[in-house]
């Protein structure tokens, strides 16, 4: 599961649009509970027994249900994470010089849906991974993992050495070959274990009873986030039955409900053997507030055991969370708690009516940040909790660096557009997730849209019908600031580090109004904080790039300045359909390399037909390497010349 403002904003959008019948109405809902302020408050408490645990999560969630449940805390899943590294050297793990999954953080690697270390190309599509020899261009290994019915079915890989692990983020997956019971019952994300070292095959799997939130690996460990609910029935609703009768039930039911309901559970398949297991009330964490009706559990992975399925030891934290960021020694998981909630929705004024949108009446925004230490390879240990005021956009609002958690957050716009936004930068102790310092004031009006810390230094990208982008000296984390700013038209959705003093911004051209025009690739200098110019631009009328919200869709190859992201027409233009857009960065300009595009396949009129749109790229010696469901291609990465073509049957 992955969050972000953008998705939020176009959240709230619909939700004006769809009660414009109303005009000057409003639609009254069940607050969910108010964000825990948890400045200050970093106390860590681990659970002595069962019966104290169970009680003290039957007192929290009594008081935060509503008479609808805990709907209020149901969170939209939206593929809206912007994960990418610095440029960094070449890797050589393979016989070739390749490059690695777009990440945030230099050796902390991220679920994606292709992989390579040099030698293979390893990829899952449709419920299928395949092995591919990046020499002879052959497929070397075919596995299908899932039913011929759910060929739909998202997946991503992480992989060390001859092992993979294959994250299937949705729930109810059936496994390819299974029997009708196998179809029945409760199912959730899935993660199976493959074995790559001759014909591809499943040495284990498990299964989460939750919703997934994102995974982080550290050299052969992988760790994975779930969130849960207590799992309570809740007395049907009569239909004469008042809002306090609701309430009243729904109350008795969290009060008498048993401990295990709030335990997190998961299945495992390994060595032939199903077990179904819990997570024990010894391991379960909790800070000063919480509200008792969520849980976030890590449970760890190590690739290169004998058994990594064999004894799990997951520990849970009695918290909520959406976006999650890891360095290699730390693993933080946010919540921005109310983003997504039920709440009044107050209905924006018709397009060109003088009348202001009314001030919607909600808390003050909070995002909860929860740190664990992950240094040794076993079980992490939750460190420390804490807060701070607003909201934050995906994981590239937070960096850690010299002892600090850097977090930047936008404040007041809870409804799109509320004049009274504002972004900031806090600096929190990584040892306590207490405050340090902060800068705010940034992009008054406006809402941030990317951003990017690299060492001492940050730039925040804001919009609203302009693009800000701020430098920031964040050097003293007592007294962060801002040294420069430079305004252009459009906004840059993600921000990539491209050399020393130079930044690569990938986002939209805008007209003077703030309406979005098209790809825009732009190269800035910020050699100097005080005064970042822009060097180049690059701009595709009517278009857009899956980078501009995925990041792992971008690839910059600093060894020869290659760049490469999905493009997609909006109608017509340049370029038809979906393709991948070639460029060259230099020190100073930006030039078009050309455009690679995949065959089209015949239609078979399948439930999920194969799309030749390019969703990633990656280099191998001196191959470009270009990924979609229809296939693979290779060309040459200095001219785009087609080299081979292995398509996906």
């Amino acid at each position: 599961m992955r969050t972000s403002i953008r998705t939020a904003v176009a959240l709230a959008v619909l939700l004006g649009v769809g009660a414009t019948g109303c005009a000057g109405g409003r639609t009254t809902q069940d607050l969910p509970p108010a964000p825990a302020d948890l400045t200050g408050r970093v106390r860590l408490v681990a659970y002595a027994g069962c019966d104290e645990m169970t009680e003290g999560l039957r007192q929290a969630a009594a008081r935060n249900v509503t008479s609808w449940g805990f709907a209020g805390n149901m969170l939209y899943a939206a593929d809206d994470v912007a994960t990418a590294k610095r440029a960094i050297p070449e890797q050589q793990y393979g016989q070739q010089p390749h490059s690695t999954t777009n990440t945030h953080e230099a050796g902390v690697d991220e679920p994606d849906l292709v992989k390579t270390d040099g030698d293979r190309v390893i990829t899952v599509n449709q419920g299928v991974l395949r092995v591919v020899d990046a020499t002879t261009r052959k497929v070397t290994g075919t596995l299908r993992l899932v039913a011929d019915d759910q060929l739909w079915a998202q997946a991503d890989l992480l992989v060390h050495g001859d092992r993979a692990l294959v994250l299937f983020e949705g729930g109810g997956i059936i496994p390819f070959g299974a029997s009708d019971r196998a179809r029945v019952g409760p199912g959730g994300p899935r993660y199976v274990l493959v074995d790559l070292s001759g014909e591809p095959r499943v040495l284990g799997a498990m299964t989460v009873h939750g919703q997934h939130v994102d995974a982080r690996q550290t050299g052969s460990v992988v760790r994975l986030v779930v969130r849960s609910q207590p799992e309570i029935a809740f007395p049907p609703a009569k239909p004469d039955a008042s809002e306090k009768d609701l309430l009243d039930g729904n109350r008795k039911a969290v009060l008498s409900a048993p401990g295990d309901a709030w335990l997190p559970s998961y299945d495992v398949e390994s060595g032939g053997v199903h077990r179904t297991e819990r997570v024990g009330c010894d391991r379960v964490s909790h800070p000063d507030e919480f509200t008792g009706t969520s849980m976030l559990t890590i449970h760890t992975i190590d690739l290169a055991a004998a058994t990594p399925f064999g004894a799990l030891t997951p520990i849970a934290v009695a918290a909520d969370g959406d976006t999650v960021y890891g360095t290699a020694s730390s693993l933080y998981v946010t919540s921005n708690p109310r983003w997504w909630d039920a709440r009044p929705i107050d209905v924006l004024p018709a397009p060109g009516s003088s009348a202001a949108a009314p001030t919607p009446n909600v808390p003050p925004e909070r995002t909860e940040v929860h740190r664990f230490d992950v240094s040794a390879p076993g079980t992490p240990r939750y460190v420390a909790s804490g807060s701070v005021p607003g909201r934050l956009l995906n994981q590239y609002s937070l960096s850690e660096y010299d002892g600090h958690l850097r977090v930047a957050t936008t404040s007041g716009a809870e409804v799109s557009g509320a004049a009274t936004s504002e972004s900031g930068v806090h600096v929190l102790d990584a040892g306590t997730l207490t405050q340090t310092g902060s800068v705010t004031g940034l992009g008054r009006g406006e809402r941030i849209y990317s951003v990017r810390f690299m060492d001492g230094l940050g730039y925040v990208v804001t919009f609203r019908q302009t693009d800000p982008l701020y430098t920031l000296d964040l050097r003293d984390p007592a007294a962060p600031k801002v040294t420069g700013e430079l305004k252009i038209t459009g906004f840059s959705a993600y921000l990539h580090p491209a050399g020393e003093g130079r930044l690569i911004g990938v986002g939209q051209e805008a007209s003077a109004e703030g309406r979005a025009l098209g790809t825009q690739i732009s190269l800035f200098d910020v050699s100097d904080p005080a005064a970042p110019t822009v060097l180049s631009r690059f701009h595709q009328k009517k278009s857009g790039s899956e980078a501009e919200w995925d990041p792992h869709a971008f690839l910059f190859w600093p060894a020869t300045g290659l760049a490469v992201l999905p493009l997609q027409n909006w109608s017509g233009g340049g370029i038809s359909g979906s393709a991948a857009l070639a460029l060259r960065v230099g020190d100073r300009e930006i030039t078009t390399l050309g455009v690679v595009s995949h065959p089209r396949s015949r239609a078979t009129g399948g439930f999920a037909p194969a799309d030749p749109g390019i969703r990633r790229s990656l280099v191998i010696g001196d191959d470009l390497w270009t990924v979609s469901d229809a296939g693979l291609k290779v060309s040459d990465a200095a001219t785009l010349a087609d080299r081979a073509w292995i398509p996906f049957s």
